[in-house]
């Protein structure tokens, strides 16, 4: 063994070139590059009235994209270990965030929630990193505790205290939509590690009742479940976001408008840089650009969660419980933003994942991205060893 080796807290060596994921890098490459370009088109007008800057938010977009690219090129570097042995701290991370944004003077409010901590001439939406330092920790115990949470009942309540005590946090701000992706993204991740069906649907029935009574007990919640159902009945109120969005949609036809010459973006669809940017693409680009998009999130979820089963087969549970995490995150998100874009869903205040404006999201994305590239590198690592004694067997008959 050499001096490095033996130093090293995992067996890869510095030396080891970095082996990503061609298809993972394609995807994220033309879903990060896409969005840049369809931003610029969304923002411009909203941009050009507020701050005199018709590229006000496409560039700060593109610094944060730089910030979560350099971010995730650390994380390739990066042992997978330390995320294991850092699990107990990432818990303690989120709870902080979470805490943090709901203090006086360091949380920042907009449009009735407080959602973000200022740091400086940022403001970071707490809830994006701490959902990934959940995930990390989730992932360590169902490591630790497979056998319990498959046999018992208490393995399987441990991980609920933590998911009511996040969700509760994330209500109080409120910011229901993270919740929710919040709590599904661990019901996944523990469904695979081989939690009972039978404690599963205990508290789905309690999550869908108390879902429904944040519903009612909520006016705001309550509009927005209405003007869901039937936005025409109230097209220049409660379903003005909706009846907009769909007006959107419907004009891009088969092949869209083109580029730039949408028109529901000029001051029509509210946010139309955030949550309806892809009523902004269906516009510009048609059913067949939006077939193409939705492809591409198809294919980034099926990549990540293709990782997460060679992992699992590796017998490396915990990069197989952290990427389907990551896998179920990002696309249970980008299947929310569609749907409450087509009208298929309640408006929940959920970006498209790499498409829409929101730098907090997009850093923890990015470093979300680069993690998964780390666990395929050291997977890859891991079978070459395999594959040349299988070559030598060979050789040898």
């Amino acid at each position: 063994m050499t001096t490095e080796s033996a130093t090293m807290p995992f067996p890869v060596r510095l030396k080891t070139p970095i082996r990503l994921d061609p298809v993972l890098l394609a995807i994220v490459t033309t879903l990060l590059f896409g969005g840049l370009v369809i931003l610029a088109s969304a923002s411009i007008s909203i941009s050009d009235n507020s701050t005199n800057d018709p590229f006000f938010y496409v560039s700060r977009q593109a610094v944060a994209a730089l910030l979560g690219g350099a971010a995730g090129f650390v994380c390739l570097f990066v042992p997978v270990r330390f995320w294991i042995s850092t699990g107990p701290l990432m818990l303690l991370v989120a709870f902080a965030l979470l805490l943090l944004v709901l203090v006086p003077g360091l949380g920042y409010s907009a449009n009735g929630s407080t959602r973000w901590i200022r740091l400086g001439i940022f403001n970071l939406q707490a809830s994006e990193p701490a959902r990934l330092c959940l995930m990390i920790y989730l992932a360590g115990y169902l490591v630790r505790q497979n056998k319990s949470i498959r046999e018992q009942f208490t393995g399987f309540l441990k991980p609920i205290v933590v998911l009511v005590i996040a969700s509760t946090l994330l209500l109080l701000e409120p910011d229901f939509g993270a919740a929710i992706v919040l709590v599904a993204t661990a019901f996944a991740m523990m469904f695979v590690a081989g939690a009972r069906f039978r404690d599963f649907s205990v508290f789905a029935g309690l999550a869908m009742v108390a879902a429904a009574l944040l519903v009612m007990t909520k006016e705001y919640r309550l509009e927005r479940l209405t003007g869901f159902m039937d936005p025409w009945a109230d097209p220049f109120d409660s379903g003005f976001q909706l009846t907009q969005s769909l007006i959107a949609i419907g004009r891009g036809e088969w092949f869209g408008v083109g580029l730039g010459d949408g028109v529901q973006k000029l001051f029509y669809l509210p946010d139309a840089h955030t949550d309806f940017v892809f009523a902004v693409f269906a516009e510009e680009f048609g059913l067949i650009g939006s077939i193409f998009l939705i492809s591409l999130f198809a294919a980034l979820l099926w990549r990540i969660f293709r990782i997460g089963i060679h992992a699992a087969n590796a017998e490396r549970f915990f990069e197989a419980y952290l990427a389907i995490g990551i896998g179920t995150w990002l696309g249970l998100q980008a299947f929310i933003n569609l749907g409450v874009n087509m009208g298929l869903l309640p408006t929940k205040g959920l970006t498209l994942p790499l498409v829409s404006y929101g730098r907090s999201s997009m850093i923890v994305a990015m470093i979300s991205i680069g993690i998964l590239f780390r666990i395929h590198h050291e997977l890859q690592v891991d079978a070459r060893p395999k594959t040349r004694r299988k070559t030598a067997r060979r050789s040898q008959a």
